[in-house]
């Protein structure tokens, strides 16, 4: 009797352990039971990370369970991403991956172990930025047309900073230089932090930054907005021309992030994920927030999101291979 009820009480806590274990399936009548991973693929401090911990908090609140944000950063978000594809699909573990992370590194890196369109489900868009064109206190150019001529006159002689090889402040400066045929040396960081922080002391003259890595440096006065990508200007940038109006016709490159999870995570869990974040980004604090960072929350419906994510992969996967751009 003792050996039944033994093996009785095994087979008992098997059940229980495949039931609510850490990789076990979820369903929306369950989801969520315990503390949920954000995973931020980028460096404390840069744009992915103050919109995720802009979010979280929120979505806390919403799915009633706590929210922890974890920076994975490197290879241009990819290693953060990569690490969200290979963890269980149950809802427990998402990333807030961005137009870098999806549409862009398919096409710039020669080895990616995941594909975004059939690794990653997609919950929800968050918010949508513009570029914004900084430079240094002491970069002698006003606005973008004394940029084009500077560049002109001395070429290569211009630093331009981005984030890291094949980011998308990377791919935005391509851009720009391509469609003006100006030539400068272009310094890749490990992050927008680092690259904003020596473009603020004079190390390095221009970068095409998200707004919200940039904001709180163009606020401060370390650094100087010449000019956003957006074709109307920035609410939070009033004062600080277009582009477009600045005379490079058709420049509007935007940037976006969005809430992912393992492809295999179920529907319904999808779904209730989908819904706390469009309530989240229209919610007035995270709103407001967002807004201040330079960033507008997001207005589409998840199909039409996973249907934009596809389009931006197609689109950035064109300027890659445009550019000639491609990291190892």
């Amino acid at each position: 009797m003792a050996f039944t009820l033994t093996k009785s009480f095994l087979l008992f806590l098997t059940a229980v352990s495949l039931a609510f274990g850490p990789n076990a399936p979820a369903t929306s009548e369950s989801y969520p039971a315990r503390p949920i991973r954000l995973v931020v693929p980028f460096p404390a401090g840069g744009g992915s990370d103050n919109i995720g911990r802009v979010l979280a908090p929120r979505l806390s609140e919403l799915l009633g369970q706590p929210m922890f944000v974890d920076n994975r950063g490197g290879a241009g978000g990819s290693i953060g991403t990569e690490a969200v594809v290979h963890s269980p699909a149950n809802g427990y573990t998402m990333v807030l991956a961005s137009t870098s992370e999806i549409a862009v590194n398919p096409a710039i890196y020669s080895k990616l172990d995941y594909d975004p369109l059939k690794d990653l489900a997609p919950v929800a868009m968050v918010a949508s930025t513009p570029m914004v064109v900084i430079v240094s206190p002491s970069f002698p150019a006003k606005n973008v047309g004394e940029l084009i001529a500077l560049a002109k006159a001395k070429p290569g002689a211009i630093n331009v900073a981005s984030a890291g090889n094949g980011s998308f402040t990377h791919l935005a400066g391509e851009l720009f230089r391509s469609m003006t045929g100006v030539t400068w040396t272009h310094v890749p960081y490990k992050g927008a932090p680092p690259a904003i922080g020596d473009l603020a002391g004079g190390r390095v003259d221009v970068m095409f930054s998200t707004m919200p890595a940039a904001m709180g440096s163009i606020k401060g006065g370390l650094v100087r907005a010449i000019a956003v990508s957006s074709p109307a200007r920035a609410a939070a940038l009033p004062d600080v021309p277009t582009v477009i109006e600045s005379g490079v016709a058709g420049y509007e490159p935007a940037y976006w992030y969005g809430v992912f999870v393992p492809a295999a995570t179920p529907k319904d869990v999808v779904a209730k994920l989908a819904d706390a974040v469009a309530k989240a980004v229209q919610s007035p604090d995270v709103a407001s927030n967002l807004a201040a960072q330079g960033a507008s929350p997001a207005t589409m419906t998840s199909d039409q999101f996973a249907a934009y994510v596809k389009e931006e992969a197609v689109k950035w996967g064109k300027v890659v291979k445009d550019s000639g751009a491609k990291v190892d």
